[in-house]
């Protein structure tokens, strides 16, 4: 396993639309390792495989330690009217933090690395990190989405 190399804005990966994973095999099973290191090195919540250069719709979400969420072909299949406003940032766009708006809650369908499909739902951090990291997966990024900017005295 390794960690990889995040990329960050303004590299054009980050921009493109990903390819859905049609089989699994060790390539995908090594990524999912991998970025699972990567991840975890980043102390991040959550990693998209455009963010280590790879255009294949696979995302993690960690939002509490020791419960990491692998998640291939993802997709949200039900979000709530309730909205929640909260701060985000991103691993590819160190040190900028903004204001989102974002369902209060999701349930997401996908493929665990058996090829099983499922679903998981998640509220507050858990259903930011889902959005966060699937639109990362049509080239879209949490700034596309940002409805105000923090200046670094407002973090805490």
């Amino acid at each position: 396993m390794a960690v990889l190399n995040i990329v960050k804005e303004g590299d054009p990966t980050l921009r493109k639309v990903c390819r859905p994973v049609t089989e699994i095999t060790p390539r995908i099973l090594t990524l999912l390792d991998d970025m699972k290191d990567t991840l975890h090195r980043a102390n991040g919540v959550g990693l998209a495989a455009p963010q280590v250069g790879v255009l294949r719709r696979i995302v993690l979400v960690e939002c509490e330690e020791g419960d990491l969420i692998e998640l291939i072909n993802p997709e949200i299949i039900e979000r709530s009217d309730e909205i929640q406003e909260e701060v985000e940032g991103c691993l590819s766009i160190p040190n900028r933090w903004g204001i989102t708006r974002r369902p209060a809650r999701v349930t997401v369908r996908a493929m665990d690395r058996t090829g099983k499909t499922f679903t998981v739902s998640g509220e507050d951090l858990k259903a930011r990190a889902f959005c966060h990291e699937i639109d990362h997966l049509d080239g879209i990024l949490f700034t596309d989405r940002t409805i105000r900017y923090l200046d670094p005295d407002e973090i805490g």
